[in-house]
């Protein structure tokens, strides 16, 4: 089931009168950024995992099992996937923990469309009630305000999300605090190729064909023009890892994925 939060909490920014945010390649009034996100995402989300595996060719799967590989998740584990919508991470976890043996799972998306999307998708594979007694969860709410306790998280993971949020810094002190000492955080995002032939025609692909091959399937150009602004202006590999040092971090370390479209950040509360 999707619980909504009330309209007056997602997104709400805290003192950012006269602030702006980046979204894309545009800046706008820091307070729009919530509902500016929603909005992309409400857009596309029926066709979301679709334009996912027609835009990489079907390699983000590939990078979401190094993901899985390098969290090598435990039964009983409790973990929180962050901007996980469809299901997509939470899923991969239970197939292959066993639903009878994961612990409790949450998947929080600030995207109504994207949460009811990976609720179907687990109730038509059977992971409720009995067949996941320690629960699937589907959170709507916003990665920089957790509605969870302290300490009371072993994992918490976020793919292709972390780019959305207004302040990073903030996310990521939200996903320490919920994390009991000794937990994990880890990160699956794209970010900067490192090989320069690589790079240039990542660029022709990324403004040229993702929005032309947005428009055409999802019916939505704009959405996915703002996909490859967004992902310009995240923080590079080593920027990200001091942010996480920066949230309180320890052994921070990441991966590069196909070169640097993709990397992994991974970082433990100690």
């Amino acid at each position: 089931m999707v619980r909504a939060m009330p309209r007056h909490e997602i997104g709400k920014e805290r003192g950012t009168s006269g602030r702006t945010a980046p979204f894309g390649y545009q800046e706008i009034p820091e307070a729009e950024k919530g509902s500016r996100v929603r909005g992309v995402f409400e857009s596309v989300a029926s066709r979301y995992d679709l334009m996912n595996d027609l835009m990489s060719g079907g390699v983000h799967r590939l990078w979401k099992a190094a993901m899985l590989d390098w969290l090598n998740p435990r039964p009983g584990q409790r973990l929180l996937d962050l901007a996980g919508g469809t299901g997509d991470i939470a899923l991969r976890v239970l197939e292959r923990v066993g639903p009878a043996r994961a612990g409790p799972i949450a998947v929080c998306d600030l995207t109504p469309a994207m949460l009811r999307i990976g609720a179907d998708r687990a109730i038509d594979r059977g992971l409720f009630g009995a067949a996941c007694p320690n629960g699937l969860f589907w959170l709507c709410a916003d990665a920089q305000a957790l509605p969870l306790a302290d300490d009371s998280l072993d994992t918490v993971t976020v793919a292709f999300g972390l780019r959305n949020v207004t302040h990073i810094e903030t996310a990521l002190a939200e996903a320490r605090r919920v994390l009991a000492p000794g937990g994990r955080f880890l990160c699956l995002e794209f970010s900067r190729v490192v090989l320069p032939l690589v790079s240039e025609l990542y660029d022709l692909y990324s403004f040229n064909v993702l929005p032309a091959l947005g428009e055409a399937v999802a019916g939505d150009r704009a959405a996915y023009q703002y996909l490859a602004e967004s992902i310009r202006r995240f923080p590079a590999q080593d920027d990200l890892a001091a942010l996480m040092t920066d949230a309180g971090f320890e052994q921070v370390r990441y991966r590069n994925l196909s070169g640097g479209i993709a990397a992994l950040h991974s970082g433990w509360r100690l």
